[in-house]
């Protein structure tokens, strides 16, 4: 029996929707992926396009569209995203995620939070896709104001350090996606992991790093740890958590 008229909507569970801990992100994967950002339909996945008939709209509405501002790239179980849909309610923000079973978790509990809480929780969703591979393919140059990567897959053995989100060639596709004095926002519980991410963003001229004053100001900062089920696993077990944010600088001319 379905849930009576007016009823609260059941939240997913987890256990029904686990997954290996890690994917190869240099893995073949078969999912759509649409060819260009104007061949994206965002329109499914946030209420406020979807009522107006835009998505992928052309001309001047297209230009009127609002647009995803922010990516949680590997979003997991899409902690940080919920948080953040109140505190920026004007902003679109979307989750990318390899893991299928994973993504569509964060479907059922994006889609059970909008029908519980009318009104709310329409400018967060996700997608599954390899961001990896495909960035290019959703954002156009400058789009992004913010980009987070929450305890990412530190890839251990050496050979497969080129499998890790942050690197020298995947920055320069991130500056390309992100605007001008955008924030990208890093965090891992592996010390090693912290340090090669801060050396690759200190060694790559359009990103540079913003100080701890800075970043106490900053609300974000405060929920980079605590909204992710890797980051309350590492707060249960006492462990230390390494945080790098950095701003996207302005392209020579």
């Amino acid at each position: 029996m379905g849930n009576k008229k007016g009823a609260a909507c059941a939240h997913p569970r987890k256990r029904f929707y686990r997954a290996r801990a890690h994917s190869n992100p240099l893995s073949d994967s078969h999912f759509p992926v649409p060819v260009s950002p104007a061949h994206c339909d965002w329109s499914e996945h946030f209420p406020v396009l979807a009522a107006a008939g835009d998505g992928s709209a052309s001309g001047q509405q297209q230009q009127q569209a609002p647009k995803v501002r922010f990516a949680d790239v590997g979003c997991g179980f899409g902690g940080l995203l919920v948080r953040l849909s109140d505190l920026y309610p004007e902003t679109l923000m979307i989750g990318m995620e390899l893991r299928d079973k994973v993504t569509e978790y964060v479907k059922e509990r994006i889609a059970a939070l909008r029908k519980n809480n009318p009104g709310r929780y329409g400018n967060i969703s996700v997608i599954r896709t390899n961001a990896m591979k495909f960035l290019p393919n959703y954002f156009d140059k400058g789009q992004l104001e913010k980009m987070f990567f929450l305890f990412p897959d530190p890839h251990f053995k050496e050979k497969n350090h080129r499998r890790r989100i942050i690197s020298q060639g995947l920055l320069a596709e991130y500056a390309y996606v992100m605007a001008e004095g955008g924030i990208l926002y890093t965090v891992t519980d592996v010390q090693e992991l912290g340090e090669w991410m801060k050396s690759n963003l200190d060694a790559h001229p359009l990103f540079e790093r913003i100080n701890l004053e800075e970043q106490s100001s900053d609300p974000v900062v405060e929920f980079l740890v605590a909204t992710s089920e890797e980051g309350q696993k590492v707060a249960r077990n006492r462990g230390d958590t390494f945080v790098a944010v950095y701003r996207r600088v302005p392209s020579p001319p």
